[in-house]
């Protein structure tokens, strides 16, 4: 289930126990009030019969009438003398004896709930708590309060779900645009190379028109790949060590070797690696990935080292290396947040769109490894 999907489902459930349990507790709430206002009016009537009763036994039965309305009411009580010995208990949680240790610090539990009511003429006390209804007009509504503001932080989180789902959708769709309005430079590119090639002959024409095919082979791939973003990506078998010449062949071509030189190594892997993908946003993450190796070796040169391992558990690992500046240590969380660049005029969406090909298109995880000198990115993908 996508994340969105679930979130949306979660707070679905969420407002509808909310609801429910608003509902079920309004019911028992009126259902409790109903019953005590019956033992409210079942008390008075009984006191009235006490007190115009002529006999003294039917006086006596009144009040034992009241007593045992008074413990159906739920309410928990401890009745003591003056000396503070108890006499009487009703709705304790607990079956000790009158004189445990127990219901001496249960009596100040009931005591900092309630005062409790004294009777001079008698010599007792009565020390009373909160009936179950009141104990939960305190509990309930503040598990509810707190139920809705994880309800309103994950709205809210949905709402910035959404928007960011839009402006992706949107994206996708100026790509796939571009790649579209590519199409028609391309095509008067190759018309032109072959009005070139009717004058070859020349080595530096032919060197010209051998380059100019290699870049419009890489424009073509580009628009191509423009077309991928936003759609369903493909899974075939990806040859790990054949797109790494590709991408190394053609940055070798166009990188300094005069002034400040730039080489680039591929490291010894084991033949045979191949992932399930899509081998163009594969090559395109490798693109991406070695670019920013050239552009940190700019000036200083250096030399750029991509190298594909088989891990345990069917992965595989390509890395690519530079020795040049390396990545500030505060820079290092933030290098692919979308829209975070140090290059003047970038766009801060190369390595956003990168890890997000590796890791929600293919399954994987690009991180930036640790390392003393210049920069390490990890692609590991599973096999």
């Amino acid at each position: 289930m996508r994340p969105r999907t679930a979130l949306t489902a979660l707070v679905v459930v969420g407002v509808a126990v909310l609801l429910g349990s608003y509902v079920i507790y309004a019911q028992r709430v009126v259902r409790e009030l109903r019953l005590e206002a019956e033992r409210s009016s079942r008390m008075l009537a009984i006191a009235y019969d006490g007190l115009f009763a002529l006999a003294d036994e039917e006086r006596t039965a009144a009040l034992i009438d009241l007593v045992q309305l008074i413990r159906e009411s739920g309410v928990p009580l401890v009745v003591t003398r003056a000396d503070g010995t108890p006499t009487e208990t009703a709705n304790i949680p607990f079956a000790d004896s009158l004189d445990s240790p127990r219901l001496l610090e249960y009596i100040a539990q009931l005591d900092a709930e309630n005062p409790p009511v004294s009777e001079a003429l008698l010599g007792m006390t009565v020390h009373y708590g909160n009936t179950p209804l009141v104990r939960g007009l305190r509990i309930i509504p503040a598990l509810q309060a707190a139920l809705l503001a994880l309800l309103f932080l994950a709205g809210v989180v949905l709402l910035q779900t959404h928007g960011r789902a839009e402006r992706e959708r949107m994206w996708a769709g100026m790509a796939r645009e571009s790649a579209h309005q590519l199409g028609t430079p391309l095509s008067s590119l190759h018309g032109w190379m072959e009005v070139l090639r009717e004058r070859a002959g020349d080595p530096l024409v032919d060197s010209a028109i051998e380059h100019m095919r290699s870049d419009l082979e890489r424009l073509e791939r580009v628009a191509h790949r423009f077309e991928r973003i936003g759609r369903p990506p493909r899974r075939e078998p990806v040859d790990i060590q054949a797109a790494i010449e590709r991408v190394t062949d053609y940055f070798r071509a166009r990188v300094p070797t005069l002034a400040a030189p730039v080489r680039i190594v591929v490291g010894e892997h084991a033949t045979g690696l191949t992932v399930p993908g899509d081998r163009v946003l594969i090559e395109w993450v490798l693109e991406s990935l070695v670019k920013n190796a050239v552009d940190a070796l700019s000036g200083v040169g250096g030399v750029i080292t991509v190298q594909a391992n088989a891990l345990p558990g069917g992965r595989v690992r390509v890395r690519v290396s530079d020795d040049g500046p390396g990545v500030p240590a505060a820079l290092r969380s933030r290098i692919f947040d979308a829209g975070f660049t140090t290059k003047q005029g970038g766009w801060g969406i190369g390595l956003a769109l990168t890890r997000r090909i590796v890791e929600e298109n293919h399954g994987g995880r690009l991180v930036l490894a640790p390392t003393d000198k210049g920069a390490t990115f990890d692609i590991i993908l599973p096999a």
